[in-house]
């Protein structure tokens, strides 16, 4: 085992992604649910609870995984490429049922 030397910029980016990234992947996944939940039929309160409930699980999850990924690029990509993603079909789902 090798111990790597970590500059403060990359800690701070480590920090961030865990904070902002996984809040961001967290909102795109309560989106993404609560709009796939309602358009399945689920009454919406039931939905947004159930997948807020969820998200605190699915926050703590990726939190502890931006320390423990190797490269913090896929971090990121993963993290707030990936809340993007769900916040943007969470958008189509909504328009679709408007």
């Amino acid at each position: 085992m090798s111990t790597a030397i970590v500059s403060p910029a990359q800690r701070l980016s480590r920090i961030a992604a865990a904070l902002l990234g996984g809040y961001v992947f967290a909102w795109g996944f309560i989106a993404l649910g609560v709009a796939a939940a309602f358009a399945a039929g689920m009454p919406f309160h039931d939905a947004e609870h159930l997948f807020s409930l969820l998200a605190f699980l699915l926050y703590l999850v990726t939190f502890l995984w931006s320390f423990a990924a190797r490269d913090s690029r896929r971090v990121w990509l993963v993290l707030a490429g990936g809340g993007a993603l769900m916040a943007a079909l969470a958008s189509l789902i909504q328009h679709a049922l408007v």
